[in-house]
């Protein structure tokens, strides 16, 4: 299922947070629903390691650099 809708999340992230606390974040501070399709992207403090949450019709994938 390809997706036109990439969301950048300003601002540094606790990349020690899993799939689960990334959705719910998702849903409580953007107000967005994780399984959409779209893409959600991450970044932690220093900015040079990033997350990208995405959900596909079989569940959540997690990626990271």
């Amino acid at each position: 299922m390809p997706t036109d809708r990439i969301y950048l999340c300003c601002g540094a992230t606790d990349l020690r947070r899993g799939i689960n606390s990334l959705a719910r974040m998702v849903q409580q501070v953007l107000a967005l629903n994780p399984h959409t399709g779209a893409i959600f992207c991450f970044r932690g403090r220093k900015g040079h390691i990033i997350k990208i949450l995405a959900h596909d019709d079989q569940g959540f994938c997690l990626f990271t650099n």
